[in-house]
């Protein structure tokens, strides 16, 4: 493709990421595999300018703003190419001539907003914090409420790109083992600081094509997933529910946690993300899962199985706002409403789940939310609602869980990129009274 193709499949790509409801990852892939002529050098083109316009979109629209202009995805690129790349504007016009699959030529607003853009900077002083930042402004005083005087610099790390983390499978490798193999695919990963499980790679790879994935020995898990995996203190010969299992992927690690031994059932409530699961589960070796499909409050599974495990993890469904340095879509999607809707989800499954926690056992509950509302005032309004359960210290079960030194001192896990290098994670442990 030549570089003007390549900004009309950017315009198509933007174009369609914002009239979807769907995560934008997902309409990249199928806009994609639509089109399986573009070469990988062009799929990766494409994609670095995708998501660099989604994570400065915020300020791409203020720039756009101060010169009357609509805060199209046209008008995105033509900020992005003009500020983030400090192209000329006689340049940028040589890519917009209609021609050879290239961008329509500029018309005389966009030719005025290049020249008066021309040498600025994608900062600027005037610009509020949530700008800066780049969250919905309305989010502001729930982060400022977390983060006090580091929200400049927690959402700075949220803008940046993440790390591509592994998790070694230790069913079948330990970590120097897999960074061996890694290394005879020239591939350079070194040990993540916290999870003493983990590697991480300083860029990204296509790991499909790496035998140390196919062969199962690597899966692709953020840091902060792994610990919380660990956490769990899943272990060989005990009955383990994974309560909101999604494609697997803590499944996986907790079935390596029980050495494939004990039970682990695997719950979720859409056919469709259990599905895609099993692929991973052969590939690592895993043979002590069981899939459960819920159907909602009134699951009689859930009546029948109370107070039968030992382990039960609810990684539940939320705001994602951890999670905006891989997304940085998700956050200009999520609202007032949906933030509401999905706090009163997670206290209902909460609720579920608690009841398959047998006496002595213990219920892990963890979000990839930065916000109070959906970490510690879930917590603490389980242990009001739920007297038979006692909050377990973090840093106390941290040594015998995780290993090293423990990053918090309270009773909560609060992970976040800024400070620990992971994606936004929150985890409390609950036990259930003898």
């Amino acid at each position: 493709m030549t570089p003007a193709a390549r900004l009309t499949a950017v315009l198509e790509l933007l174009a369609e990421i914002d009239a979807q409801s769907r995560p934008a990852d997902l309409v990249a892939g199928a806009y994609l595999k639509a089109r399986r002529y573009i070469g990988s050098k062009d799929r990766k083109a494409i994609s670095e300018r995708v998501w660099g316009c989604l994570r400065r979109r915020a300020r791409l629209d203020w720039w756009l703003a101060s010169q009357d202009q609509p805060a199209t995805p046209r008008g995105r690129l033509l900020a992005d190419l003009v500020l983030h790349d400090r192209l000329q504007p006689d340049d940028i016009a040589r890519q917009f001539t209609g021609g050879a699959h290239g961008p329509g030529t500029l018309a005389p607003q966009e030719w005025a907003l290049l020249q008066a853009l021309k040498g600025r900077d994608l900062f600027h002083h005037d610009m509020p914090a949530w700008v800066r930042g780049e969250y919905p402004e309305w989010l502001e005083p729930k982060l400022a409420a977390v983060f006090s005087d580091r929200l400049a610099v927690e959402t700075g790390a949220m803008r940046d790109e993440a790390p591509v983390d592994l998790r070694v499978n230790r069913l079948k490798a330990d970590r120097a083992t897999a960074q061996a193999a890694l290394a005879a695919e020239g591939l350079t990963a070194q040990p993540t600081p916290l999870s003493p499980i983990g590697l991480r790679l300083p860029a990204r790879v296509m790991l499909s094509a790496q035998a140390a994935f196919r062969d199962g020995l690597v899966e692709v898990q953020d840091e902060g997933s792994q610990i919380l995996a660990l956490l769990t203190d899943a272990r060989p010969g005990q009955a383990v529910a994974d309560y909101c299992a999604g494609a697997g992927g803590k499944t996986l690690a907790l079935a390596a946690c029980m050495d494939n031994k004990g039970r682990l059932v695997a719950c979720d409530v859409h056919q469709a993300r259990a599905e895609r699961a099993s692929q991973r589960l052969r590939r690592a070796g895993v043979h002590n899962v069981t899939r459960r499909l819920l159907e909602g409050d009134t699951d009689k599974w859930v009546k029948r199985q109370a107070g039968s495990f030992d382990r039960v993890l609810v990684d539940a469904p939320c705001s994602g706002s951890g999670t905006w340095r891989r997304n940085p879509d998700a956050k200009w999607r999520l609202t007032p409403q949906g933030l509401a809707e999905v706090t009163a989800v997670q206290r209902r499954i909460l609720d579920r789940a608690a009841r398959l926690v047998r006496p002595g056992g213990r219920l892990v509950y963890a979000t990839c939310s930065l916000l109070a509302e959906e970490d510690e005032a879930q917590a603490e309004a389980f242990l009001a609602a739920h007297p038979d359960f006692t909050l377990l210290s973090v840093a106390e079960l941290w040594p015998g869980t995780v290993g090293g030194i423990c990053p918090v001192n309270g009773p909560y896990l609060r992970l976040t990129p800024a400070v620990n290098g992971t994606d936004g994670f929150f985890a409390a442990v609950f036990e259930r009274r003898a």
